[in-house]
């Protein structure tokens, strides 16, 4: 299954990457197009409509609000259509595209290194033969949740933006280790292989947070102590009002 990305940010860089094949890539600035078709070993084209005359799967990476423009060259020639734009809704999508099978699914930035999360939503009675292919082939970067479509933009929360938050909770604590002495890249390291680490457990404990939590919190300990600080803090608080305003931007 030949992919071909109708524009090549950050988002279709990531996936491209992760899903390890020779992609056909299509951007107005020509350079990003040559970037990615390099980065996969595949091959840049010069308009939308030799991308999508190509491609078993054109896939939608440009702007959201670039939808109706794009499907007025794409559409005549795309045999089928996978969509990563933002609060596009299947039904938008099948107006620009009508009488073609359309997934939408939205994916994170780890997916360029095979540790992803993708939530993919598709029709009910839109072809399951593309839907299980296109989740085998995706399943390379990440791991795919198939969701209602109603629930996309809660799946978003979760983990489209779980990279930035990790960020700042691997740089808060690299900070606070310089202030006790540790060097930057010693506690880079460091955070990172714990994050990793954590991240793992966690899976191997059947995503069970209290059991985990409680396995390395002794009475009284250091751990109890930074985690009474984070209550203090309201850190429970502040994620749950970030994880609503990143659902209602979904």
């Amino acid at each position: 299954m030949r992919l071909g990305f109708l524009g090549s940010g950050n988002m279709a860089t990531a996936l491209a990457r992760g899903i390890g094949e020779p992609v056909l890539a299509f951007d107005p600035a020509a350079e990003r197009a040559e970037a990615l078709a390099q980065a996969t070993g595949g091959r840049a084209v010069a308009t939308a409509a030799a991308l999508a005359e190509q491609a078993d799967v054109v896939v939608l990476a440009h702007k959201p609000g670039q939808l109706d423009e794009a499907a007025a060259t794409v559409a005549p020639h795309a045999r089928a259509v996978l969509s990563l734009l933002n609060a596009v809704p299947l039904a938008r999508l099948r107006e620009a595209y009508p009488d073609r099978p359309v997934v939408r699914i939205m994916p994170n930035t780890p997916s360029a290194v095979g540790k992803g999360v993708i939530a993919l939503a598709a029709d009910a009675d839109g072809d399951p033969a593309l839907r299980t292919s296109l989740s085998e082939l995706l399943s390379r970067a990440a791991t795919v949740v198939e969701l209602p479509e109603a629930q996309i933009a809660a799946a978003t929360a979760i983990f489209g933006v779980l990279p930035a938050y990790v960020a700042v909770l691997a740089e808060a604590t690299v900070d606070a280790a310089v202030r006790h002495g540790v060097s930057p890249d010693v506690a880079g390291r460091m955070v990172a292989a714990g994050i990793e680490g954590s991240a793992a457990l966690l899976a191997a404990r059947d995503h069970d947070t209290l059991a985990t939590r409680r396995a390395v919190t002794s009475p009284g300990g250091s751990t109890a102590r930074g985690l009474r600080e984070l209550d203090r803090g309201n850190l429970r608080e502040t994620i749950q009002s970030a994880f609503d305003a990143a659902a209602g931007a979904a």
